[in-house]
């Protein structure tokens, strides 16, 4: 039996339940045509046992272009599966984000003060818990680069960080449903510390887990020699951009989403550093999803700025047209190589009949019909390529919770890096075998078709 890796293993069936209706009826008629088959051929199962046996150097070859398709489809999807839910995590129901004229990525925003003027004081926008501030989030979104300190010769010397510099962290946490993990804060109102043997003040920040991981690779050994963890920053680790310190103060929550991908300041401290004075956006908390839509619209009507307003979800959903490019880039290769292994199982069936002419002979001599033979190789073709594309999925599982670094954009210029984990679902698995199973349909018909046309006498010559 091929092993199976844990992730298929902790797939019970209620996930495979979840499935959509379509994938799942797709793959109830799949299986139950491969069990028809079963059922109806007359010739011994033993027979086809054996056959695979001995041209066992064959069988496996033929096993492994399946193993290499289907494990290279589940990671490939497993990519995809993660920036989905990436995209999906960011956006909260009942918010609504405010962004410049015509801008559709907050990388491009800009909003005067002027323009903020009392938005968040529109009926619609919700209180925080002290009856007091409005559960608005004024933002300035950016992007820096920070040189790697043991950059190799040829490798990336720099690297894009992104930074969310924001006036009320505690407020911007509760609308955006970020938490600290234990024992850190948010900074202060200040938003600098000093460091002591630093004469200069340090800025205070709080980031995600993924770009603490990020941020951790490439740092000299002297800096290594002191931090608390060398495979991710932690609280109280300093690191630097433009020449000034940068002390961790608290790491955020994964929660699976892009803000993983930031690091959060004070807004006064951080924009002026970098040339930006104005806020990029304004993300605003309603009661719900329907009435964060009604203050949409009322956005759309207000008169004092042209501003444009968008849910918080479609935003997130606009981000994921290069998901989409990705998506496709995957079924174009998906389908090449599929090509590839059909060929390779029409190769080794061939040759299968080509040295057993004599065994087609004597099976239709001894009254087994033209169709049950023809089954009977189409059930070997089916049979190398399932155990081949289960442990192509078995291998490509265990890629689930590995971390890799992407981008989300609408595809129309600018875009965020974001470091997200890859997933292997139910669904991926779904397609996957149901592309082994059709690649075997397909590399066994023509061979198994081939063998019911040669007459007995002349299988005996």
């Amino acid at each position: 039996m091929p092993f199976v890796s844990p992730v298929i293993l902790a797939l019970s069936i209620s996930e495979f339940q979840h499935l959509p209706t379509r994938l799942l009826i797709a793959l109830g008629v799949a299986l139950a045509v491969v069990l028809v088959l079963w059922a109806v051929c007359e010739v011994p199962l033993a027979y086809n046992v054996r056959n695979l046996t001995v041209r066992w150097k064959t069988t496996i070859m033929t096993a492994l272009a399946f193993t290499l398709v289907l494990g290279l489809m589940t990671v490939m999807l497993a990519f995809v599966n993660g920036m989905h839910r990436l995209t999906e995590n960011s956006g909260q129901p009942g918010n609504v984000i405010i962004l410049s004229e015509g801008a559709t990525d907050e990388g491009f925003s800009n909003l005067g003060f002027s323009d903020v003027g009392d938005l968040e004081n529109q009926p619609g926008v919700t209180t925080a818990a002290d009856g007091k501030r409005r559960m608005c989030s004024r933002e300035t979104y950016l992007v820096v680069n920070q040189p790697i300190e043991t950059a190799k010769r040829g490798g990336p010397q720099r690297r894009f960080v992104q930074m969310r510099g924001v006036d009320d962290p505690q407020i911007s946490g509760l609308v955006h449903g970020v938490t600290l993990l234990p024992n850190g804060r948010w900074f202060s109102s200040s938003g600098v510390q000093q460091v002591e043997g630093e004469s200069e003040s340090a800025i205070e920040v709080v980031i995600g887990e993924g770009v603490a991981r990020e941020l951790a690779r490439g740092r000299s050994a002297e800096v290594l020699a002191t931090a608390k963890n060398h495979d991710r920053l932690e609280i109280g680790d300093v690191f630097k951009i433009a020449n000034r310190n940068w002390l961790v103060v608290g790491v955020m929550q994964s929660s699976g989403s892009t803000f993983d991908s930031e690091v959060w300041g004070k807004r006064s401290v951080i924009g002026p550093k970098f040339g930006k004075s104005s806020y990029t956006s304004l993300v605003m908390r309603a009661k719900d999803a329907p009435e964060a839509l009604k203050l949409k619209e009322l956005f759309k009507k207000y008169e004092k700025a042209s501003v444009n307003p968008l849910l918080e979800t479609e935003y997130f959903e606009s981000l994921s047209q290069i998901n989409k490019q990705f998506e496709f880039g995957i079924m174009f290769v998906t389908v090449f190589i599929a090509i590839g292994g059909v060929f390779g199982v029409m190769n080794t069936m061939f040759a299968a009949i080509s040295q057993r002419t004599k065994d087609i002979g004597v099976l239709q001599l001894l009254g087994f019909g033209k169709i049950h033979i023809m089954i009977s190789f189409l059930l070997e073709s089916l049979v190398i390529a399932f155990i081949g594309g289960l442990i192509g999925c078995a291998l490509g599982s265990f890629a689930d919770g590995l971390t890799a670094t992407s981008v989300v954009g609408s595809g129309q210029g600018g875009g965020k890096t974001v470091v997200l984990k890859l997933t292997v679902d139910a669904i991926s698995l779904a397609y996957s075998i149901l592309l082994t199973l059709a690649m075997g349909t397909l590399g066994g018909f023509l061979p198994a078709f081939s063998a019911i046309r040669l007459k007995p006498l002349d299988a005996l010559r």
